[in-house]
Order: structure tokens, then sequence, then C-alpha cells
């Protein structure tokens, strides 16, 4: 064989390969069933990373999310970044895999008695799969009545608010019972979202999210939670939030009351 033959069948051979890769490829798409669908409520003053972190997982499912509020008008968030809606409560999908709510203490403060909202948490839930939150988000879908019995978690500093809505308050960044997944604080929203990705594509499908957005934290302080932080500097916290945290507590105690009749 001389060079230019060589190098045609070396040609051929690779181009064989290429071909063979895309073909395994196009029928692992085939094998993977339909795309999942995420409806994911934005609101006015939530947390930016609430949203965003989860959101970036989900996408890596190759799934289609939705990103639904009352109108189209973006929203403002914590940082200043505004998010747009790209349906309304009206003309989103009436049926979900996942149902998901992200917190923002403030916001989810103002929607804990906006009926519209909690109307459509209840409707949307009815046709999901999974209904689930991160951080204050929780206190959301328990004033929409559906945490009635069921194990759940959320910010540290208002987990406690959990049993006026019929919740069990339960540790852990993530929380499952049943088809409802509830995670902790902000940061907990990739936990969430890989543990999603799992209940929808696999673990292995997971694992390898996880290393593409190469998630292996390691914070530069050990004090994430309020037995690691310690008592003064929780002490601390909960003092300057004192004023939002009251106005939760309270709006939260209004809500179960419509809840209970």
């Amino acid at each position: 064989m001389n060079r230019r033959e060589f190098t045609l069948a070396a040609g051929a051979a690779g181009l064989g390969a290429l071909v063979s890769e895309a073909e395994t490829r196009a029928e692992d798409v085939k094998t993977m069933g339909a795309a999942p669908t995420f409806v994911l409520l934005v609101y006015p003053k939530m947390v930016l990373q609430d949203l965003v972190g989860p959101l970036t997982v989900f996408n890596l499912t190759m799934g289609k999310t939705h990103l639904v509020w009352k109108d189209k008008s973006p929203v403002a968030t914590d940082v200043g970044i505004a998010v747009t809606p790209t349906h309304t409560f009206d003309d989103c999908p009436r049926t979900a895999d996942v149902l998901f709510v992200p917190g923002g203490l403030q916001g989810t403060t103002s929607l804990l008695e906006d009926e519209a909202t909690l109307a459509f948490l209840r409707t949307a839930a009815e046709g999901a799969r999974y209904v689930s939150s991160v951080c204050t988000g929780s206190l959301l879908l328990g004033a929409a009545g559906l945490l009635r019995g069921k194990k759940a978690t959320s910010h540290w500093y208002v987990k406690n608010l959990l049993p006026l809505f019929g919740a069990i308050p339960t540790d852990g960044r993530v929380v499952e019972d049943r088809n409802v997944i509830t995670a902790g604080g902000v940061t907990a929203g990739l936990d969430f979202g890989l543990t999603i990705s799992a209940r929808l594509r696999g673990e292995e499908w997971a694992k390898r999210s996880q290393l593409t957005l190469e998630y292996d934290p390691h914070p530069p302080f050990d004090g994430g939670t309020p037995e690691k932080a310690g008592e003064e500097i929780t002490r601390d916290i909960l003092k300057i939030r004192s004023p939002a945290l009251l106005a939760a507590r309270e709006a939260a105690q209004r809500a179960a009351a419509r809840l209970r009749g």
C-alpha cells in the first residue's frame, strides 16, 4: 500500500468512526424518552441564584423550561438583574415533570397571601410529576396547601414556619417525600437540581452533569449552617433580618389560618 492509499484508508476509517459515534449519540437521544418539562415560577424580589442554580442543571437534561408569572413583564430579582417570563399563569403547560418554586424572603413573604399565585401553584401541582422548591420557596408550597403531612425543608431561618402549613420540618440539603422535593437555602439549588436530574434521567446522567459543571464545592469557611457558624454569628444574622423574619411569620400565620378555613 502506497502513501496515498494509506491516507485514503485512514481517512475512511476515521470517517467511519465519526459516523459510528454520531449514530450512537443519535440512538442515545432516541432512547432517552421525551424531553422533561419544567414549569418554574418567577416573581419579583426572588433570589436569582435560587433560580439559576437549578435551571443550569435542568438545561443539561435537554428538557424544556418555562418561566411563569402573572404576565410577561420582566421581574426584578434580589441582585437587580431582571428575569423575563416566557409564559403566564394562563398559557403555561398544564402538565409538567417538575413544578419548581425558587425562594427569596421578601418576595416570598409578599406572595404568601397572593391568591392568584397560590391558586396557580395548586393547579400546576395537579399536573406535575414532582412538586419542588429551593429556600423559602417551600413556604409558598405550604401556603398553597401542598405540604400537608409531608417532610420538607427550607432556609434555616424560616424552617420553623413549615408546621404552620402542616409540613414536617426536616433537616437536609434536599428532602424528598413522595413527589415533593424541597431544598435548603440558596446554595442547595445545585444539589437539588442534580437530585431532580437523577430522578428524570438516571443517576449516571446526573453524575455526568455534576462533572460537566465541575461541582466539587470547597467553601473557604466551614460556617454555612447555624451549627457550624456558632451562636454569635447566628444571633447576629437573626437580629439583622428580624424585621423581615417577623413579616414572614405574620404572613405565614395569616396564610395558614386561611388554609384551615
